[in-house]
């Protein structure tokens, strides 16, 4: 196992998870991205410096979760510069990089601060990166799940997705019934009502006609 999987592992068995029931299937959520975790450590191995004794750290806190490498980030550019996917990489170890970029360990050559980024901002989660007077470090900051801190986001797009599918299944079939519709996503019957509710009161869906006998209207 190679050592960006082992600590990938590690981390995701320290961290918090939660499951998220709005879809069919259960579905597994971390507090901190794993393709985040996955690319921050890869970064961390391929842009290490090797010729320093000091190795690579992965060091998890109550607060935080710290992945730090004793490579200097090049002079001229800032990590906030790679945020846009417009800055080229520089490649400390490009054999390194390359291997495991064919093994899949990474996913792009010069994406990791972005998609980190994204990835982060995406779900509500803080990440810092920082450059050190002895290499550089990524900090992920732990969402305060019990204050609710995190969790608007991933709810709200929840809420988007089945919203999407709900509308989706009614361009599909415009007489469609609210029973079916709960039973083709795996939604509770009460929960396609609220949606229902909300894409009305949206003007994004009407009803044409009675329940029985009429059909549904997409708007726009």
């Amino acid at each position: 196992m190679s050592r960006q999987r082992r600590d990938k592992i590690r981390v995701n068995g320290n961290i918090k998870w939660r499951a998220d029931l709005s879809e069919s299937r259960r579905k597994e959520i971390p507090e901190i991205p794993e393709r985040a975790i996955s690319e921050a450590i890869g970064n961390s191995l391929c842009h290490r410096d090797y010729t320093n004794p000091k190795g690579n750290e992965v060091a998890i806190f109550k607060d935080r979760v710290e992945i730090y490498n004793p490579g200097f980030f090049p002079d001229g550019v800032n990590p906030e510069d790679f945020f846009t996917g417009h800055e080229k990489s520089i490649l400390r170890n490009p054999l390194i990089a390359e291997t495991m970029y064919k093994s899949k360990d990474i996913e792009r050559w010069g994406s990791g601060i972005k998609r980190i980024h994204d990835e982060c901002v995406a779900v509500g989660v803080r990440v810092e990166f920082k450059r050190l007077k002895t290499g550089f470090e990524v900090v992920f900051y732990r969402p305060k799940w019990e204050e609710g801190e995190g969790l608007e986001k991933g709810r709200v797009k929840s809420r988007v997705k089945s919203r999407v599918k709900v509308l989706g299944l009614i361009k599909e079939n415009s007489i469609v019934t609210i029973p079916e519709i709960a039973q083709t996503l795996g939604l509770s019957i009460k929960g396609v009502e609220k949606i229902i509710r909300t894409l009305k009161q949206e003007d994004r869906l009407r009803r044409i006609g009675a329940d029985k006998g009429g059909h549904w209207e997409v708007q726009g």
